[in-house]
């Protein structure tokens, strides 16, 4: 025996003469000697074993034969030393612990495999890919990537698996047996490793750490995962479009596209959905258990992925970046939806119109344009839907909140969307540009509405008189005339006056409020309310007019001048006179002319006590009282208490007239003037004589 040993440090290692092949243990020597003279074979896969108890055991991998089960559980196994490996995870005795974290496991092997995660050591490689693993077993079940090998069948649905492991996990979807159960809070999972993972949950451990930016996983599939960001590898190919992707889960997710596969069932309603995560997002509308909360703000959640994403919200951590364009994202979906807009993919359909769309949450709310479903209800007002953003939104006018602040002029929205449109003001941005004439928007909806006039499109039709229009406002303003019962929707609690707007109403309260006017004016010194009027009122001093028409290059202060001036071109006239059906293209016109048949004259002067149907009409009537004269003329510096007045003034200094000024004739006596105020106030007398 001297001439096939050596001892070195208390431990005899046992060389082979034939092939000298250096062995630990005598047994291991006295096995391979004897495979020198014999070797079995395995009749199915021709695998070679040096003794017969091997080959037996084996076989059994073929036969699925396991004699040894356990009495506790009655799981089974194929070799004893297994069955009493399997022990120690009942009697919860783990021996072994880990010098580096004090982790303690029950068995050896455990152990060596966890140590690996501390060293990174990976001593088993592929001969194919050189891939290395810390485990055999991994690189066993990694081998099969490449023969594309399932051994492993279903008994019930027929579905092949690469490993026995997840042949017993999947059977578990059918059986709904959840054998594992959490220490702390008693939720139950289908798999340990699903278990194990949960756990990190109550103790925050986190053992995978990036070696790029030390990023910190409690899963290795999270930080593989996340390592391809770093790397930008997308290892995983679509069949059908050729669309890459960074992880398998995402490539499943997306197949779904295109066999439109909803595997995931609710047993409530019975709604489908293709992923599970939506599908568990789902069960949260029924039970409406949120068991996730920041640590930060306390807001709480249904799954800790919302958590997550919404603690970078604190952190402003923005992960995903977009290789196009460099833009940063704190989602990976968003990344996603993002890189969309260069590509240009538009992959959801709709079944009806067959319009396309690159977010799946834009065909779902298009699509509720046909079937006119509003699911979601405010609690307050009962106000329905077809958005649960919107409702969102439309709940902080109840709550006043407002979440969202400018950070140049601290000004507060009620929606995120609102404080981009705003911070745009201070930027001068304008991401919108016209192709057509190059005119660039800060909102899209601007945008989209410009562009109608090159296109001379009406899109919005009514249904009654088949009068066309190219904005939904004007169509909605429009639909009124048709029904009255509609044109009064708010109403004052004070004085019972009616507004069609609640935008209309809010101002009009203020009157009674009494609200502080702490905006003032430093020119002036004029108070406003609002900033928003300040703002407008210091356009008087400096001439600003940034709203300009398209058509004849006029300039405006304040949007809805422009918008009024629009009708001038289009001719539309979207307010009617329901006693004698005469058309306006304003509204205030419309009021004014209503009085006339009313003969309402609610301004009452205080000095004269002359009444009159309009509130400037008894404004410029006090100025017979004052005597003043606002109104200069910049050629001689005469002064005149009306602008009409001024304006025919003006006409005695202009030179080269190729016509004598145009006089207005009386349609009812042929009574001529020289101005329009002259005939209107005339035309009063033969309404007044027609009422009387």
């Amino acid at each position: 025996m001297e001439s096939h040993s050596s001892i070195e440090s208390d431990k005899i290692d046992f060389i082979n003469d034939l092939c000298q092949k250096t062995l630990s243990t005598s047994t291991n020597f006295r096995i391979l000697a004897r495979t020198d003279k014999q070797l079995f074979k395995c009749d199915v896969c021709g695998k070679v074993f040096p003794q017969n108890c091997h080959l037996k055991r084996h076989f059994r991998t073929h036969t699925n034969d396991n004699p040894f089960s356990c009495h506790i559980c009655c799981k089974s196994f194929s070799q004893k030393y297994h069955l009493h490996r399997h022990y120690q995870t009942h009697n919860s005795e783990k021996p072994y612990s880990c010098d580096v974290c004090g982790k303690d496991f029950s068995q050896k092997r455990y152990l060596t495999n966890h140590f690996r995660t501390h060293t990174n050591e990976k001593p088993y490689s592929c001969v194919l890919c050189n891939k290395q693993f810390s485990q055999k077993g991994q690189l066993n079940e990694h081998y099969r990537t490449h023969t594309n090998e399932r051994p492993y069948a279903c008994d019930v649905c027929g579905k092949q698996f690469s490993e026995k492991r997840y042949v017993t996990k999947h059977f578990r979807t059918h059986t709904g047996e959840k054998p594992y159960s959490c220490l702390t809070c008693d939720k139950r999972f289908s798999h340990k490793s699903h278990l194990n993972i949960h756990y990190r949950t109550h103790t925050n451990e986190k053992p995978y750490s990036c070696d790029v930016c030390s990023k910190k996983f409690s899963q290795r599939g999270s930080l593989t995962q996340h390592y391809r960001i770093h790397t930008n590898e997308k290892p995983f190919s679509c069949d059908v479009c050729h669309k890459k992707f960074s992880d398998k889960s995402n490539l499943n997710h997306h197949y779904r596209i295109h066999t439109k596969e909803k595997p995931y069932s609710c047993d409530i309603c019975n709604k489908k959905f293709s992923q599970k995560q939506h599908l568990n997002e789902h069960y949260q509308s029924h039970t409406n258990e949120k068991s996730y909360s920041c640590d930060v703000c306390h807001k709480e959640f249904s799954y800790k992925s919302s958590l997550n994403h919404h603690y970078r919200t604190h952190t402003n951590e923005k992960p995903h970046s977009c290789d196009v364009c460099q833009k940063v994202f704190s989602q990976k979906q968003h990344l996603n939806e993002h890189y969309r807009t260069h590509t240009k993919e538009k992959p959801f359909s709709c079944d009806v119109c067959h319009k396309e769309f690159s977010l799946k949450s834009n065909l779902t709310m298009h699509y509720r344009i046909h079937t006119n479903e509003n699911p979601y209800s405010c609690d307050v007002c009962h106000k329905k839907f077809s958005r649960r953003s919107i409702l969102n939104v439309h709940y902080r006018t109840h709550t006043n909140e407002k979440p969202y602040s400018c950070v140049v002029c601290r000004k507060e929205f009620s929606d995120k969307s609102g404080l981009y449109v705003h911070y745009r003001t201070h930027t001068n941005e304008k991401p919108y540009s016209c192709d057509v004439c190059g005119k660039k928007f800060a909102k899209t909806s601007l945008f989209k509405e410009h562009y109608l006039v090159h296109t001379g499109e009406k899109p919005y039709e009514c249904d009654i008189c088949d009068k066309r229009f190219n904005l939904k406002a004007s169509l909605q303003m429009h639909l009124k005339i048709h029904d009255p019962n509609k044109r009064s929707l708010h109403k004052c609690s004070e004085c019972g006056k009616e507004y069609e707007t609640s935008c209309g109403l809010k101002k009009h309260q203020k009157s009674h409020f009494g609200t502080d006017k702490a905006h003032k004016c430093d020119l002036c010194g004029k108070m406003f309310s609002e900033k928003s009027g300040l703002k407008k009122h210091l356009m008087i001093h400096t001439g600003e007019k940034p709203f300009h028409c398209d058509l004849c290059g006029k300039m405006f202060a304040e949007r809805s001048g422009l918008k009024q001036h629009c009708m001038i071109h289009t001719g539309e006239k979207p307010f009617q006179c329901e006693i004698c059906e005469k058309w306006f293209n304003k509204k205030s016109t419309l009021v004014v002319h209503k009085k006339i048949h009313e003969n309402a004259k609610e301004y009452k002067c205080n000095l004269c006590e002359k009444t009159f149907s309009e509130k400037s009409k008894l404004k410029q009537h006090n100025f017979i009282h004052t005597g003043e004269k606002p109104f200069q003329c910049e050629t001689c510096g005469k002064r005149c208490n009306k602008k009409s007045s001024l304006v025919a003034h003006t006409k005695i200094h202009v030179t080269g007239l190729s016509s004598p000024v145009q006089v207005q004739k009386c349609s009812e006596c042929g009574i001529e003037f020289k101005s329009s105020s002259g005939l209107w106030k005339h035309k009063k007398t033969h309404m007044k004589s027609e009422s009387s």
